[in-house]
């Protein structure tokens, strides 16, 4: 298993999908994971440190484990099947290890609300080349910051999501 941080998140125009992009901390490969809107929403109001009025199911999970007394020790990202990427929580409570199935969108999630390390097989990762020799990685296609409310209604937050960059992920070769 290979330690990860997240790189980036962006919109695919081909798809109309959501690309979180994950990179190895101690290198340049990436995983790059198609996720859905709701699970995107998430992760950027998290790393932009956004909160809504009322929780998230990531800010109840996040609660839910607090409140067990447990922690989240790592997420995994294990393996992909038939174009759907699998993960585990590792979670820790006293003596017992607890590893729970989970979508990869929803343990990153989660991930960074309670300041876990996320992994990933090495088998996943692979460098990442794009038409034109652009790269995912470069500074310069850094997203734009978010706007600088602390509290975002559902279409602000949705807008900004839509202009995030990359847009240029449905180009992605692996």
């Amino acid at each position: 298993m290979v330690e990860m941080t997240v790189s980036r998140l962006g919109l695919d125009s081909s798809t109309n999908s959501y690309v979180l992009v994950l990179q190895e901390k101690e290198g340049e490969r990436v995983l790059p994971i198609w996720i859905g809107q709701p699970e995107a929403e998430s992760i950027v109001m998290q790393m932009h440190d956004l909160k809504r009025v009322r929780p998230l199911t990531h800010d109840l999970c996040k609660s839910i484990v607090l409140g067990l007394g447990a922690t989240l020790r790592r997420v995994q990202i294990t393996r992909v099947e038939k174009n759907t990427y699998f993960a585990e929580l590792h979670l820790h409570r006293g003596d017992t290890v607890v590893q729970v199935d989970a979508r990869p969108s929803d343990s990153i999630a989660i991930a960074l609300r309670l300041d876990a390390p996320i992994f990933a097989s090495e088998a996943l990762l692979t460098h990442v080349t794009f038409e034109g020799g652009e790269s995912p990685l470069d500074d310069d296609d850094a997203p734009s910051s978010p706007p600088s409310r602390s509290e975002l209604s559902a279409e602000e937050l949705k807008e900004y999501l839509e202009h995030l960059r990359p847009e240029d992920f449905g180009k992605f070769n692996p």
